[in-house]
């Protein structure tokens, strides 16, 4: 195991990705909170797959992009765990929209969820891991942290902020012996990116270079890294899970 006896929150750990992150923490000795908003059955069922591991799951059902929320979700985490050693902040939402047609309501609702939700988790997350002697944050990011994605204008924005805040934190948060770190993922396959087009797999197998779409366990398999102690000279850096997709840039020849 790499990640004995520690104790970590994933957001958005219902489904897909954060579930595998949720998951593959557990199976390295981690006790695991599981955040979701809007589906409690599947973050019970990730928190039934890590008891099934051995380990403690605890379920937190909330808003992150709402600060009263996000403290309601902590003292339920530090009620349940001693302390909290890593989080990672997963949660996400996208509009699928031209920029012309985007309402105001889509936007606020993505950029408070992805970015501010970010911010408010690493912040409370911080303040418990500066007075308990360091920890690890780790945020999603997305291959829009480095390329435009045409019809998600505000899914873009906010995975390019997380990339600049992850930065900002990981300067400030360094002499408190917290690490603060992005992955950003490629084409992931999960259950939200199958409806996205009818053979997603095979469209964007064809563009990787590796020759395949990535899995949430690509994906936590780098989170683990960054959340262990090989990893502790590693800080404000994005690390790209896409099997060198968005490295690739449009060629004619």
């Amino acid at each position: 195991m790499l990640l004995p006896a520690k104790t970590a929150l994933v957001t958005g750990a219902a489904k897909g990705i954060g579930k595998g992150i949720a998951l593959q923490l557990a199976a390295q000795g981690c006790d695991v909170a599981i955040n979701d908003y809007g589906d409690a059955s599947g973050a019970e069922a990730t928190a039934s797959e890590i008891r099934a591991l051995g380990r403690q799951a605890l379920v937190v059902l909330a808003n992150v992009g709402d600060a009263r929320e996000v403290d309601g979700m902590f003292h339920a985490v530090f009620k349940e765990f001693p302390r909290l050693d890593i989080l990672v902040n997963n949660a996400g939402v996208q509009t699928w929209k031209p920029l012309l047609d985007l309402e105001e309501r889509e936007w606020d609702r993505t950029i408070a969820t992805n970015l501010k939700g970010c911010y408010l988790c690493t912040q409370r997350a911080a303040r418990h891991m500066k007075e308990h002697g360091g920890g690890r944050i780790i945020n999603i990011g997305s291959g829009c942290n480095k390329i435009a994605f045409p019809k998600l204008v505000d899914y873009t924005a906010s995975r390019g902020g997380i990339e600049m805040f992850t930065k900002v934190a990981a300067v400030e948060l360094g002499p408190y012996r917290i690490t603060v770190n992005c992955v950003a993922p490629g084409a992931i396959e999960t259950e939200r990116t199958k409806t996205e087009a009818a053979d997603f797999a095979g469209t964007w197998a064809n563009l990787t270079p590796i020759g395949r779409v990535g899995t949430p366990a690509d994906v936590a398999n780098a989170v683990v890294f960054l959340a262990g102690e090989s990893s502790g000279f590693i800080t404000g850096q994005t690390i790209w899970v896409d099997g060198g997709l968005f490295s690739k840039p449009a060629w004619p020849y």
